[in-house]
């Protein structure tokens, strides 16, 4: 069983309500992907003692976004080719990139945080 606030527990709530508002399985698999790849960086890359998920729709777009506390060690980038492209870890953001039709992050200013958003088809 996952521990309380984990990644996995993000993916199962984030797909309950995907569901209840009965956006296409494609597109829940999809956003449960993101929502999975956001939790989990925002849990290993910072020492936030909150985060919080958010889901949006609008008419053909589904935005999910994830905002921590924003202690961590700088802005979420994708993994580059390089001497380190076979290691397994930093492949989060290139799956969030592939799937979703825009993404990005934004500060939310000293204290309050940074959120990563990403916006899919719906």
């Amino acid at each position: 069983m996952p521990r309380p606030g984990s990644a996995a527990q993000a993916r199962r709530l984030a797909k309950a309500q995907l569901l209840g508002w009965d956006i296409g399985e494609d597109a829940r698999d999809a956003a449960a992907l993101v929502v999975s790849e956001l939790v989990t960086n925002a849990i290993v890359h910072t020492a936030s003692h909150r985060i919080v998920c958010e889901l949006c729709t609008s008419p053909g777009t589904l935005r999910i976004a994830v905002r921590d506390d924003g202690y961590g060690s700088g802005v979420p980038r994708p993994a580059q080719d390089g001497p380190d492209a076979d290691d397994e870890h930093g492949r989060g953001l290139l799956l969030v990139e592939a799937v979703s039709c825009a993404w990005g992050v934004r500060d939310e200013g000293p204290g309050a945080g940074l959120t990563v958003w990403a916006e899919l088809r719906a």
